[in-house]
């Protein structure tokens, strides 16, 4: 399909015909619920609710076979909101059977509900209703198919982003408790999360244990656990503080307790993150493309994974807009009669995709003499404010992907720079 906005939404329409049963899904955990329509919108049959499993799934097919028959239908198109996880198994039981499924924006369906009716009501069978309504204007999308190791590059991640949202967490709540209970140790750590530390923290926590020690046990018990420590010096700057700490006095069995927990939380965390990684970077071997993205200075292991986990293969898209476009980083504008409004990203896409990318651009900048030497340009040259033109050049990164991807040619950076400085 071209990529052209305007000509894309003709296609859209162009393919379903007067032979089509339009189709639409409210999706739920446990019960969905379909109606139909015809190309015209004209509702067919009544509302169907059922369950989301192999019996609910036949029994759909079943509905959808009668109604075709009754109406003298020999096309079926299904469209569905991505609402969760809810959809998958649906959609992907259909697709086994050679039904075309595609997907609805959620925020375009609660834009589209009061066209009928006029009204902002809201049920499951109204939601079908609207799904099947939309579809048959063309305001849909396909499905992206990707291959397993896409797929399982886009699991690892979404598992990645997870955890470290947890580590993060735990890492907050032991400053927390450093803050309660030993406020002092500020003072000898600049970091709270250090090998030295996490040392002290699980070896002699509360100011209560420190002040029972000695310099040289203090010193032997990190040798226990580290192989370099810090030294007498700092021990004894430990005691010293210690010894008049204005940490929590009560409580202190609870406090320890809590503490044990938090770094069990946080090793925990470290040792799942480790293996993500791991694999992350044995998934990337797999893909052709990953190997000339990493050679790009800049682009890390976790960029360029988080880029194809979430966009798939690269080669599949008509253009670099077309990624722009399926991350929410397209540009929307705002405007009536001779009032301009400013231009913003839609945000209508994947927010991994966009942040990927995001991510990737300003690592590009720091780090890549092209993307540097046009971001100084731009912002010296063209008086173009940072955030804006970091903004431009995530749309250049885009582009350098998906031609990359098209024509298999390493990455150049002296192709990269504009023509004037090329120059």
């Amino acid at each position: 399909m071209k990529f052209k906005a305007q000509a894309k939404q003709n296609q859209l329409l162009e393919r379903i015909s007067t032979q089509h049963l339009v189709v639409g899904i409210d999706i739920a955990q446990q019960a969905h619920v379909a109606r139909a329509v015809n190309f015209r919108g004209i509702l067919l049959g009544t509302p169907l609710h059922f369950s989301n499993d192999d019996a609910g799934f036949n029994l759909l097919l079943k509905w959808m076979k009668n109604l075709q028959e009754t109406q003298q239908l020999n096309g079926a198109i299904i469209g569905m909101e991505p609402t969760g996880h809810y959809w998958l198994s649906l959609a992907a039981w259909l697709q086994d059977r050679n039904l075309e499924v595609v997907l609805v924006n959620p925020h375009l369906v609660k834009k589209n509900k009061e066209n009928r009716d006029n009204t902002p009501s809201k049920s499951d069978d109204k939601d079908a209703f609207v799904i099947a309504d939309m579809v048959k204007n063309g305001y849909y999308t396909f499905i992206k198919e990707s291959s397993e190791v896409f797929m399982e590059m886009r699991v690892l991640m979404a598992n990645r982003e997870t955890v470290v949202h947890r580590l993060v967490s735990v890492k907050i709540q032991i400053h927390r408790w450093v803050d309660i209970v030993f406020p002092e140790l500020r003072q000898v750590y600049k970091h709270l999360i250090g090998a030295g530390v996490l040392a002290t923290l699980r070896l002699f926590p509360t100011p209560a244990d420190l002040q029972k020690l000695t310099v040289r046990q203090v010193v032997d018990g990190w040798k226990t656990v580290m192989k370099r420590h810090s030294g007498e010096r700092r021990a004894g700057e430990l005691l010293a503080l210690a010894a008049r700490s204005v940490g929590a006095k009560h409580a202190e069995k609870a406090y320890k307790l809590h503490l044990q927990q938090l770094l069990a939380e946080y090793d925990l965390a470290m040792e799942q993150l480790h293996v993500i990684e791991d694999e992350v970077t044995a998934a990337l071997a797999r893909i052709p493309l990953a190997q000339p993205l990493l050679a790009i200075k800049g682009l890390s292991t976790l960029a360029v994974a988080g880029i194809l986990g979430e966009a798939g293969d690269l080669s599949g898209y008509a253009h670099g807009n077309a990624l722009l476009r399926h991350a929410g980083l397209n540009l929307a504008e705002a405007s009536s009669g001779k009032w301009k409004g400013q231009m913003s990203i839609s945000k209508r896409g994947r927010p991994r995709l966009r942040h990927a990318l995001f991510m990737a651009t300003m690592a590009l900048i720091l780090n890549d003499v092209a993307f540097k030497r046009q971001h100084e340009m731009n912002v010296k040259t063209k008086n173009m404010k940072p955030m804006r033109t970091v903004m431009k050049l995530c749309g250049k990164l885009a582009r350098l992907l998906v031609a990359m991807a098209q024509s298999g040619e390493a990455y150049d950076p002296d192709r990269a720079l504009p023509m004037k400085q090329a120059a």
